[in-house]
């Protein structure tokens, strides 16, 4: 038996466009099943904002893997443990935020990855039950986002770059904005500026960007090159129910 092939790894590394869904209320196994028909390549669980619990992510990634998405976990600590329990309760991807060292983007493949790659616990995570040869599968399969949301990152991010077995270095512009005095700015001149220059430059280092996008600026950025794109269904919420309120109110 083989482990489950991770979707949106395998089409990064044939150099096409991945695509995944966020939502902005925590996730739940039910809302991912419904989600599956829309055809996203995966889905994006939220761990460091919303309130899931290890014991939920089995059933999240089951309803992810009913419908080949790539569940892919956001964490909340860059701990060996809390990322390779991750994986082991069913996640095929994990995002570590705020990763501003080379050291740090480090530590993060040391806990993902099994030897010789790195020194993730020693244990058959539920993808790998009845899978012979797991920890090289699981090598292979498992993919690894770190977020580049801090300014320190980008001034870091030659020496960053170098670190192997790292899928996407994601340029997050919530947080970078912050970083920069810009708190709530995300659509700022300079935010933007910074945005672009980090995609430019992850990509002249041969590696993939992704980043958040929405409507308006989805094709700019993947005319940009960007090849991992996340998007957040709240603004087709909110549209939706004001065009039906308006039609009602008329």
């Amino acid at each position: 038996m083989n482990i489950r092939q991770n979707k949106i790894k395998h089409k990064l590394s044939n150099g096409e466009i991945a695509t995944a869904v966020m939502t902005p209320m925590p996730i739940t196994a039910d809302l991912i099943e419904y989600m599956g028909p829309y055809g996203f390549d995966g889905v994006w669980i939220e761990t460091e904002h919303a309130a899931i619990d290890f014991a939920e992510i089995p059933d999240m990634t089951r309803a992810a893997d009913l419908w080949n998405m790539t569940s892919i976990v956001r964490l909340n600590l860059n701990l060996p443990g809390v990322i390779y329990r991750t994986l082991d309760v069913g996640a095929q991807a994990i995002v570590m935020p705020h990763v501003d060292t080379k050291l740090q983007a480090e530590e993060v493949v040391k806990g993902a990855k099994f030897h010789p790659l790195g020194a993730r616990g020693n244990y058959t995570s539920r993808q790998g039950i009845g899978v012979e040869n797991f920890a090289q599968k699981a090598n292979d399969e498992t993919m690894i986002v770190v977020l580049i949301e801090d300014i320190v990152a980008v001034n870091n991010l030659n020496e960053i770059l170098e670190v192997d077995h790292i899928d996407v270095f994601y340029v997050a512009p919530g947080d970078l904005a912050q970083s920069m005095g810009l708190l709530g700015q995300a659509n700022h001149p300079e935010v933007l500026k910074t945005v672009d220059n980090a995609l430019i430059q992850i990509q002249d280092a041969g590696r993939i960007a992704g980043t958040l996008v929405n409507d308006n600026n989805v094709e700019s950025y993947l005319e940009k090159g960007v090849k991992f794109v996340t998007t957040s269904i709240a603004p087709w919420l909110e549209k939706g129910a004001k065009d039906f309120l308006e039609a009602c109110n008329k």
